[in-house]
């Protein structure tokens, strides 16, 4: 299994700008082996997976895909599946993908979380679905264009899509000045996590040695759970920690608590599915 490249990553997490529109081109054969062994290896839970797709991309997506408009020209795709039946899915789901979007960013690849606006039963027909699964949620792959679209010119002029609410109206708990530094780097990485229309479902009640995520709302939204939103919070949470050289475990909690992450009592950084 995959571990986390944490400096990797940390570092992809600021810059990362989902982006919609693409070159038309297919992706180089040694870069799709690159992405396939990603989806391959990272696979922290053993419920969720995800499977990288070469053919008809292009009408996967449907309507309007998030601020920015339609996502044109991507030739690949990769779709983000989860055993329905399995608890937690939609956080795994969330935290799987986002760790294969952050190293596609890392190779200098673009991306875009998509939920609600996609075909899930042509999606399906394109990929290996196993009883019981579903496609969460799917993200195209491939170079992005280098001049903006007007939409994203309008929308990155604006501010809208990378405006983000404050620590101060996301977390409670522990005073701000007693916040170990890897615990504001923690919570700086996971406020900057994207989520559906940038609606930042994720809460955070924060200990000495603890984060703990919850949503705002139980209710759906754009067709894509907000835990799902949150379990891709969770992911920066670790990165950044893990950055810092601190290393800790998940555990996975009843709505509308997601998960609590806590420092590990010993050196070693549990893999998230041995604390179930």
């Amino acid at each position: 299994m995959m571990d986390i490249p944490a400096s990797r990553w940390y570092h992809v997490i600021e810059k990362r700008r989902s982006r919609r529109r693409f070159e038309p081109k297919a992706l180089e054969s040694n870069i799709l082996a690159q992405i396939n062994s990603v989806c391959n290896s990272f696979r922290p839970f053993p419920y969720v997976r995800a499977e990288l797709v070469t053919s008809s991309p292009n009408t996967v997506f449907k309507g309007i895909a998030g601020s920015y408009g339609k996502i044109k020209g991507a030739t690949s795709f990769i779709a983000f599946i989860g055993k329905m039946e399995r608890p937690y899915v939609q956080e795994q789901a969330g935290y799987t993908g986002e760790g294969i979007i952050l190293e596609a960013e890392a190779m200098g690849l673009a991306t875009c979380w998509v939920g609600g606006f996609f075909r899930p039963k042509l999606v399906k027909s394109l990929t290996n679905i196993d009883e019981g699964e579903r496609v969460l949620s799917v993200t195209p792959i491939g170079h992005a264009t280098k001049l903006l679209s007007f939409e994203e010119k309008l929308m990155t002029g604006f501010g809208l899509t990378h405006r983000r609410k404050s620590l101060s109206h996301l977390v409670t708990g522990l005073n701000k000045s007693e916040w170990p530094e890897w615990m504001k780097s923690a919570l700086q990485s996971a406020r900057l996590a994207p989520s559906a229309v940038n609606r930042q479902p994720w809460r955070f009640y924060v200990e000495p040695d603890s984060i703990t995520i919850s949503v705002n709302s139980l209710k759906w939204q754009y067709g894509l759970s907000k835990r799902l939103c949150c379990g891709i919070a969770m992911l920066h949470i670790e990165v950044a920690t893990l950055n810092h050289g601190v290393k800790g475990v998940w555990e996975f909690l009843n709505p509308p608590q997601v998960a609590r992450f806590k420092i590990a009592s010993d050196s070693t950084c549990l893999t998230p599915e041995l604390i179930l």
